[in-house]
């Protein structure tokens, strides 16, 4: 097992990574599985597997009041990683740990069940805010922010439990990644103050970043500048996902809070059928990609949302 800071430490070339969506509840895990298998052929350092929080739905009832329930739409992180790591021994699985939904106490002890599953690699985010919520609240006993949740692990890698009567505890060993946005966190006041945010994880013990999505590589460069201008030091990966739909031009802007260049929305106006539109992803992808790695990026994340058959046509022409 390695740790993802030594594989990019260690690499002769950039490599391709994969991040993908565990299946829904009542889904069977054969479905992951089968997501997962077309990536083999590219012999990836690591896969990420996202964790989603539970949902908030208001059930009516016959009175006419409504009753608030705490669904959990997906197996538990702990659950899939497993799962995953019995069927693909030789994977090295990146789960992601959200702050969203959950206490430390209750984060703390998914962190200390994915060490006793020989985990080494965590994504740490602080998550979504629920549906109905404008901006993220944190639960009682909760962390807001995402550095927090890093000062944590940093904290169980040297021993330190929330519990204080823990005395002599083991002590962890995961290596952290961390998320950063080339065009800001729609939450943040400017790009600036978002690096600073970015470094304070950075400081809080991030081995490195991912990026979020972008379609427009200058963003990217412009990125890594104004963090390394800030003392940022870590590699910086970038994360893409290829457009496959004509729908996406409207609906990734809105979800991500990112741009879709001109050229790109024109090209897929051109785009006589889907299946077209599917291909001017692909090309715009593989474009960028190679932009990417000339400029010297460590390695390109891809994200598969469990659906890969445009990236691996993508990794077959870039790598």
């Amino acid at each position: 097992m390695s740790k993802v800071i030594d594989i990019l430490q260690s690499a002769q070339r950039p490599f391709a990574s994969f991040e993908l969506v565990p299946p829904l509840k009542g889904s069977d895990v054969s479905r992951l599985y089968d997501s997962i298998e077309p990536l083999l052929q590219f012999a990836p350092p690591f896969i990420n597997i996202t964790c989603h929080r539970d949902e908030v739905e208001y059930v009516p009832n016959s009175d006419g009041t409504y009753t608030r329930l705490t669904l959990a739409k997906r197996p538990s992180t702990v659950a899939i990683v497993a799962a995953v790591m019995r069927r693909y021994p030789q994977l090295e699985i990146v789960p992601h740990v959200i702050c969203g939904g959950a206490s430390s106490s209750k984060v703390e002890s998914e962190l200390l069940d994915l060490y006793f599953l020989g985990v080494q690699n965590i994504m740490a985010l602080r998550g979504d805010a629920i549906a109905g919520q404008r901006y993220f609240i944190p639960e009682p006993d909760g962390f807001a922010h995402s550095s927090e949740l890093v000062k944590m692990i940093s904290d169980l890698n040297g021993g330190r439990y929330l519990d204080p009567t823990v005395k002599n505890g083991v002590s962890t060993d995961f290596c952290v990644g961390v998320a950063a946005y080339p065009e800001k966190h729609y939450e943040a006041a400017n790009l600036e103050t978002d690096v600073q945010y970015l470094k304070q994880k950075v400081e809080a013990g991030a081995s490195y970043i991912v990026t979020q999505m972008f379609f427009d590589n200058s963003r990217y460069f412009g990125f890594v500048d104004d963090c390394r201008k800030a003392g940022i030091t870590v590699p910086i990966i970038p994360g893409l996902k290829p457009i496959s739909s004509w729908r996406q031009v409207d609906l990734l802007p809105r979800s991500f809070h990112i741009d879709i260049p001109q050229p790109l929305v024109d090209e897929l106006k051109r785009a006589k059928t889907q299946t077209d539109a599917y291909q001017v992803g692909i090309e715009w992808a593989v474009a960028q990609s190679r932009e990417l790695l000339a400029g010297g990026a460590p390695a390109i994340h891809y994200y598969t949302m469990t659906k890969p058959d445009n990236v691996c046509q993508i990794v077959k022409a870039v790598f």
